[in-house]
């Protein structure tokens, strides 16, 4: 910034136009910024010339630290959705709904399905039950990590597909996809 620059030449922008004024000696540039009022900011050093701008210097830090703050804030999170071998309906519905939401904000997810004691003997039940939740999702996400066995757990992650690609199908209330699976009978549990 002005008299720290260490170039003998410079390339000189006037911000508030953002018109070129060319290139100029360090000492010409730096007494058209203060006839201005202004100051010389290097903004390119590694050019040839270095680019430099008239600018005021507050306002430019402030617009940096904006934009900064604008990139953190477009980081994407993980978020996670869990459930289990022997998932009621509408449990799995209410999850599905959460899990489209969480796409829709642009945010990863992780679908963990955990088995308990005695269900592992059934590991095929629970890949059903992902691939049944990858299926539903597929028009909201990607899938990033397919599904896998880890320890007592079936593990998969999806990101979100490009913002004009996404369809919700759960979003509605009261609307209930076609079940596949027949339901058990009332009599069976005697």
């Amino acid at each position: 910034m002005n008299h720290r620059i260490r170039a003998r030449e410079v390339r000189v922008i006037n911000a508030a136009t953002n018109e070129q004024l060319g290139i100029m000696r360090l000492q010409d540039a730096l007494r058209k910024a203060e006839e201005m009022g202004l100051d010389l900011v290097e903004v390119a050093a590694n050019a040839n010339p270095p680019v430099c701008r008239i600018v005021d210097f507050g306002k430019y830090r402030y617009e940096l630290a904006k934009q900064e703050k604008d990139k953190k804030a477009n980081t994407s999170k993980v978020k996670e959705v869990k459930f289990r071998v022997n998932i009621d309906n509408h449990d799995y519905l209410t999850k599905i709904r959460h899990a489209e939401e969480f796409l829709d904000k642009g945010n990863k997810l992780k679908v963990q399905l955990q088995f308990r004691g005695r269900q592992m003997a059934h590991q095929e039940l629970g890949m059903a039950v992902v691939l049944r939740v990858k299926d539903d999702l597929a028009t909201m996400g990607h899938v990033d990590m397919e599904p896998k066995l880890v320890g007592r757990a079936i593990n998969m992650v999806l990101s979100p597909l490009p913002a004009n690609k996404r369809k919700r199908r759960f979003a509605a209330l009261g609307y209930e996809p076609e079940d596949d699976s027949a339901e058990p009978d009332d009599d069976a549990e005697e």
